[in-house]
């Protein structure tokens, strides 16, 4: 039995995943912590692995304090910095447990597989662009979802010598959204929405759409539930839930 603790668990996606750990059969739920709860009731729980679904402000002390405590996680709070990352990656190999940490912008299979596709296909298209969909209760904006996509575009062209998307636009920059390493993503906050993501890639003649909907948290519990899994054989850090599905 692989025991869990959840971070975050009161909030939207932390009471999916406390719900989805109780239903597996391999899994059993021994913590769960949030606002204002102290950090001793995960780091003496005895979890194997902690979950944390909290905010950018708290994450990445949080992930801090489970290296100390032992404890491998698995995070989906998106707010993330290469910094940040860094930090946390030395703080890894400082500490010699061969501990494992996976932050996953997004837990969602298709929306992974999503982009790995538009990863896939960005060299062979002179434009691409990224429009990301949230719900308004969403703090950060572009998500780290479309960053994570827009990163691994423009690594991929970068690879490929593709230049950034023609654009000959001079003033009124700021309709043209956020630049992400040479990718334009543009959000969307829109009540009734959860998570939507469409990368737009196209050529002379001719358009690709790579569209990914997610219509309820519960879709992204087989990924969350994944990451649990695998994040023990896993030292170090590990970015994107494509390297744990092998799709890197």
């Amino acid at each position: 039995m692989i025991k869990v603790a959840v971070l975050g668990a009161r909030g939207r996606m932390g009471k999916n995943v406390c719900e989805a750990v109780l239903n597996s059969p391999d899994m059993e739920l021994v913590a769960t912590m949030d606002t204002g709860d102290d950090f001793s009731v995960v780091a003496e729980s005895g979890a194997h692995v902690a979950v944390d679904f909290t905010v950018p402000s708290v994450t990445e002390s949080n992930v801090h304090q489970l290296i100390d405590a032992g404890i491998h996680a698995v995070v989906g709070t998106t707010g993330w910095t290469e910094g940040s990352r860094a930090r946390v990656a030395d703080h890894l190999a400082d500490d010699g447990r061969n501990l494992g940490v996976l932050i996953a912008p997004n837990f969602g299979l298709s929306a992974v597989l999503a982009m790995s596709f538009a990863a896939k296909a960005a060299k062979f298209f002179e434009s691409v662009e990224i429009v990301e969909l949230h719900h308004p209760d969403k703090v950060d904006a572009p998500s780290g979802t479309a960053r994570h996509t827009a990163e691994a575009v423009a690594a991929a062209r970068t690879e490929a010598g593709i230049p950034v998307s023609p654009d000959a636009t001079v003033e009124g920059f700021e309709a043209r959204g956020a630049d992400v390493n040479g990718v334009r993503v543009h959000a969307v906050r829109l009540r009734g929405l959860v998570a939507h993501e469409e990368i737009l890639l196209g050529n002379a003649g001719e358009q690709l759409s790579i569209r990914q909907d997610s219509f309820d948290r519960v879709s992204f519990m087989p990924g969350v539930l994944l990451g649990i899994r695998e994040v023990s054989s896993r030292p170090g850090l590990t970015v994107g839930l494509e390297n744990v599905m092998d799709l890197s």
